[in-house]
């Protein structure tokens, strides 16, 4: 194969001249195809993004402009050499993108479905100066890892001797699978303890299949079983094994990367009655244990008028997966407008044509439930917008004597969520917050005590897969460093 010197010196030299700037530019962003929303909707296990076909990556990968000082990698948080993946698309080398990616990223096929590439990547295109849109990044990242995995060539990569040294992960989420992605490929030996029976973490738990197929998130994690990750599942680090358990068996480094599992509730009356619960809970028993599927043990909760609490990606995975599963009407219910929603744009737009609605600038103030206990209504406090808060959003503000009572018999609350203080308060010595989350050198990802590094949710307290990944990889080359003195 030749080297990436020579492929940049010769054909992509080739390649950017092959076609003028102009053309380049003129030529529209491929729109994504996708299932009808009445169809979606009555078949929940289906992807509704269905991925570019050759033919349309093939266009795509001709508006990229291979700049020569690429700000899309910069916006990378895992600093993926997009240029170099697009540009082989584009000369029909499709596999040889798939290698390009794997040399950064150990989730290909997963970022380039669930990663913000408008607020990343793409928000750094050359295209947007010239008022035109960006390059679809994420489209052509998943068109390159999907048509490797549906080719059956995957292809692993370079993995270096190995130096005998273990390295144990906590959690198998983004942040941990890519911190070992990493550090197999430099020769340790990585096992990866899992708490729950599934490998993947909030990839699995927190992410419907019609957003993230879990088949397509079993793919990459075998990847890295082929390169020699261990996975160990039902395994809780700060009960079943101890941080001195891990050292006694002979590990010589920790990678703390455990999520943040723990829901946070608005602490309003009527919290308590049956018929609310957190989104944790909800998308865990649809998502992971299979609730609502024909011949599946796992009891779940069904609404016919379903409110969900807030405006994120998973307050819209929450509210979407509760119309699959029967609701008639299915609201969002979140304190700020439209134009604040944390949610990704596609997951709003995927959601109302879905037949959700949206109930902005309102706040639930209280609960009120039936004689057996369970919710029959809420209040609802209507807001306006003041001044920007520290988020840089303006802050709601409650309307006096402006409230309102809606019926509902479900509330979904995805309002954030904390990290589990299971691990971190486990550990003696180790620089906790008041948040429970580990404290970190931000730029080494290492903890207070020196072996152990941590990332992702645990650190930030609630992030994107990308950003945890980027935790990840960081964590793993200090951590080399640290080691190879």
């Amino acid at each position: 194969m030749e080297n990436n010197n020579t492929r940049d010196a010769n054909w992509r030299e080739d390649l950017r001249k092959s076609k003028s700037a102009k053309d380049r530019t003129s030529t529209p962003r491929v729109k994504m195809p996708e299932l009808d929303g009445k169809y979606r909707v009555e078949h929940r296990l289906e992807e509704v993004n269905q991925g570019l076909t050759a033919e349309m990556a093939l266009i795509e990968a001709t508006r990229c402009l291979d700049c020569p000082d690429p700000q899309c990698v910069t916006g990378c948080p895992v600093n993926i050499n997009i240029p170099g993946f697009i540009k082989n698309i584009e000369r029909g080398e499709f596999l040889e993108a798939a290698k390009v990616l794997k040399e950064t990223s150990a989730l290909p096929a997963v970022c380039g479905r669930v990663c913000p590439q408008e607020k990343q990547c793409e928000s750094r295109c050359i295209h947007l100066k010239m008022k035109k849109e960006a390059v679809a990044i994420g489209y052509l990242e998943r068109f390159a890892a999907d048509n490797e995995r549906i080719s059956g060539n995957i292809a692993l990569p370079e993995v270096a001797p190995s130096n005998g040294i273990k390295i144990a992960v906590v959690g198998s989420g983004p942040a941990g699978l890519s911190f070992a992605g990493d550090m197999a490929k430099r020769g340790y030996s990585i096992t990866v303890f899992e708490a729950l029976h599934e490998i993947g973490g909030v990839l699995k738990y927190g992410i419907p299949e019609f957003r993230l197929p879990n088949a397509v998130v079993d793919v990459e994690i075998d990847g890295l079983r082929k390169i020699g990750v261990e996975f160990i599942k039902d395994c809780i680090i700060g009960k079943t094994l101890s941080y001195d358990d891990l050292h006694d068996m002979g590990f010589k480094g920790i990678f703390v990367a455990s999520g943040a599992g723990l829901p946070r509730f608005m602490n309003i009356p009527g919290e308590n009655l049956n018929g609310i619960m957190s989104s944790n809970e909800y998308l865990t028993r649809v998502n992971l244990m299979g609730a609502g599927c024909d011949g599946c043990d796992t009891p779940v909760l069904k609404g016919h008028n379903v409110a969900i609490i807030g405006g994120g990606n998973t307050a819209m995975d929450s509210v979407r997966t509760a119309r699959r599963m029967g609701a008639e009407r299915a609201i969002i219910v979140y304190r700020r407008s439209e134009e604040e929603m944390p949610a990704r744009l596609e997951e709003v737009k995927h959601a109302k044509e879905e037949g959700i609605e949206f109930m902005t600038l309102h706040n639930p103030i209280e609960y009120i439930g039936d004689e057996n206990g369970r919710v029959k209504a809420m209040r609802v406090q209507r807001m306006e917008l003041g001044e920007p808060d520290e988020s840089g959003r303006r802050s709601p503000i409650a309307i006096e004597g402006a409230i309102i009572e809606i019926p509902v018999d479900m509330v979904i609350v995805s309002v954030g969520v904390s990290p589990n203080p299971l691990v971190p308060k486990s550990i003696a010595g180790l620089d906790v917050s008041r948040r429970n989350t580990i404290v970190v050198n931000e730029d080494t990802m290492q903890s207070s005590i020196s072996d152990l590094y941590a990332g992702g949710d645990i650190v930030r307290g609630g992030a994107t897969v990308i950003l945890a990944m980027g935790d990840g990889r960081r964590a793993a080359q200090h951590m080399h460093e640290a080691l190879s003195k």
